[in-house]
């Protein structure tokens, strides 16, 4: 059965505080460090996974401190724009006038989303692989935060990654930085005001009240919405490659698939191939069956995970987490606000858990990860000491 990347828009519960001492700052690191160290669960019905070591699974919020929007926070696209409508994937693939839209507003977009950097709870997270304390991670996000921060630690990037463009009929891959280059060499007019955009520090500030001050609205996945704009004007490249071999592709009628560019070598209909998509899982779109085996084979093979700046409001991540509740796995939640479903996840938390068996905490990843690794790393340094001295 196919697997779609649908949001979920109804409003989240406020989180309930697990255990009751993590509604602190040390009570949170105090707590997140004991479901990281603690031996795998008598409940884990899966023999492979006691292995101790935890599985992340990350969304839009622990990018929130590289700069990045996210969608449901404080500050949050669902949160300041209630009328926010992603592109889906059939409105791309089968409308000119959407992908005009969509390219000129990811062409605003991708200037401060290529210069962003992971942030300290990626670097966090690089550590907490270095201790051993990780099996993997899985992440929502598609800024390529992960695999840029700590490549030896896997990452599954569970809705694709921005860096790159795939072509919807021969599925080669293009480097979206150089399509940034065709782009702006397409729209001089675009890239004029994109400059001047960046001269005046418009795309610099994080605060959305100031963008919107000065005419632009920010969206996450480098999604930048100029109100009013002529998107309509907007040209984009074809395939390079369908464009010098037209792909042997036979529409519902009988002819053959063909790609047309105009002089400047903008795709033009009446084109019916050679089609550039971001390299990422579009709301609406299925995630690659490949990809959906290899996040549950993950889960299955993880003594626990912990839910890191996501609300868990695409199903396709969500049920990720449901698949850990039924293997018997304990469920950790950091995240700042509501979590889709949470109650369900611990249900039947002991009264007496103190961040072992569950853990549920509303801080910034950015601001706990990092003590919770220097408390890891006390721990461990002391283990050696004492081994050093039973030796």
């Amino acid at each position: 059965m196919p697997l779609l990347r649908v949001p979920y828009t109804d409003p989240l519960p406020l989180p309930k505080i697990i255990p009751r001492s993590a509604n602190t700052t040390s009570g949170a690191i105090a707590a997140l460090t004991d479901f990281l160290s603690a031996p795998p669960s008598s409940r884990l019905k899966n023999p492979r996974a006691r292995n101790g070591k935890t599985l992340l699974l990350t969304g839009a919020g622990i990018s929130v401190a590289s700069g990045l929007a996210d969608y449901r926070g404080a500050n949050g696209t669902y949160t300041l724009n209630k009328a926010y409508r992603p592109v889906y994937y059939h409105e791309f693939t089968t409308s000119h006038e959407a992908r005009k839209r969509y390219w000129a507003r990811s062409f605003l977009g991708w200037t401060t989303l290529h210069k962003a950097k992971p942030n300290e709870a990626h670097w966090a997270v690089k550590r907490l692989g270095e201790l051993g304390r990780l099996s993997s991670v899985i992440t929502q996000n598609v800024d390529s935060f992960h695999p840029r921060a700590h490549p030896q630690l896997p990452t599954l990037e569970l809705h694709g990654y921005l860096r790159s463009l795939v072509c919807l009929s021969c599925r080669n891959e293009y480097s979206r930085e150089a399509f940034q280059r065709q782009l702006a060499a397409l729209n001089p007019a675009w890239a004029a005001f994109l400059d001047e955009a960046i001269a005046s520090g418009a795309l610099e500030t994080e605060n959305p009240e100031e963008r919107r001050k000065r005419g632009l609205r920010s969206n996450p996945d480098g999604d930048v919405d100029l109100p009013n704009a002529p998107y309509s004007s907007f040209r984009y490249p074809a395939c390079p490659t369908c464009l010098e071999n037209p792909p042997p592709l036979l529409l519902p009628d009988g002819r053959r698939a063909e790609v047309r560019v105009d002089n400047d070598g903008a795709w033009v209909e009446p084109s019916t191939a050679g089609v550039l998509k971001p390299a990422v899982v579009l709301f609406g779109e299925s995630i690659p069956p490949e990809i959906k085996m290899a996040a549950e084979e993950t889960v299955d093979g993880s003594s626990r995970v912990l839910v890191v700046g996501s609300s868990l409001a695409t199903y396709s991540a969500w049920r990720l987490v449901k698949r850990a509740k039924e293997n018997g796995m304990p469920i950790g939640i950091l995240n700042l606000g509501g979590v889709r479903g949470e109650e369900t996840f611990f249900s039947d938390v002991p009264l007496d858990n103190t961040g072992s068996i569950a853990v549920r905490c509303s801080e910034s990843a950015d601001k706990i990860l990092p003590s919770v690794v220097r408390t890891l790393e006390d721990l461990q340094g002391m283990r050696s000491i004492r081994a050093s001295a039973q030796a």
